[in-house]
């Protein structure tokens, strides 16, 4: 599943960060998940194995059926955690996406007003996908509140050290790749071997053809996780030329 970093440094550093992060929250997420979540890290660190039975533990996991997300709900689940995939159902997503999610047992939230916003902000010429993020995050929030979920996971890559696993709202948000230092190489293995490297959000592309300029934040996400090393040169390259071509 998830294979020890070795000897690279920046993961290394990155994971030992990381791990600070995971005791300012430990009183909150109780020692059931501390102590599995430590020992992923060990594993990551050291390759020291560790028990993966079911550790008791419930969480939901912010889930669009992509390749971060799909990712860390394998991991979570090979772990021992009880995870329930949450799927924010938007307006753009086709029938393969909502079947996938469905087959890997997937709720879906409504997210009140997301058109209406997002609409607004094409209109103006601005970035979506930082407003379509929090509007999603916050419907799966909602759900995992009214469910006395504890524990929110997501698959942010680029989040490290006190925002890998943090507190915010009465809920602890675990970004679960960044957390273990995975890379996007490391996430297409853990899936399968296979992936497209191409913006998938039809919105996303209707936003670029309105207004070109806003190509620029888009390239700017992917320079962050190049600089992060969480993607390698030919898959950002593969990317902007993507985002170009749109």
């Amino acid at each position: 599943m998830i294979k020890p970093v070795g000897d690279e440094f920046v993961k290394r550093y990155r994971l030992e960060y990381n791990l600070e992060a995971l005791e300012r929250v430990r009183g909150k997420i109780g020692e059931e998940a501390y102590s599995r979540l430590k020992a992923l890290i060990e594993y990551r660190l050291g390759g020291k194995d560790f028990d993966r039975s079911p550790v008791g533990v419930k969480m939901a996991l912010a889930f669009s059926a992509g390749s971060d997300s799909t990712a860390a709900l394998k991991i979570l689940r090979w772990a021992g955690f009880e995870v329930v995939p949450v799927t924010a159902r938007l307006p753009q997503m086709n029938e393969a996406v909502i079947e996938r999610a469905e087959k890997l047992g997937a709720v879906f939230v409504e997210v009140p007003g997301y058109l209406e916003v997002i609409t607004a902000q094409m209109e103006k010429g601005a970035p979506i996908c930082g407003k379509c993020h929090s509007m999603v995050m916050a419907a799966v929030e909602g759900y995992a509140k009214e469910n006395g979920i504890k524990i929110l996971a997501s698959g942010d890559l680029l989040s490290s050290g006190l925002i890998s696993i943090y507190e915010t709202g009465g809920v602890i948000t675990l970004n679960l790749p960044a957390f273990l230092a995975l890379d996007k190489a490391e996430i297409i293995e853990i899936i399968g071997g296979r992936y497209d490297l191409k913006f998938g959000c039809p919105l996303l592309w209707e936003t670029f053809r309105k207004t070109p300029s806003v190509k620029r934040f888009a390239m700017q996400r992917i320079l962050r996780e190049l600089r992060a090393r969480a993607i390698t040169p030919e898959m950002a390259e593969a990317l902007i030329l993507d985002v170009l071509s749109r």
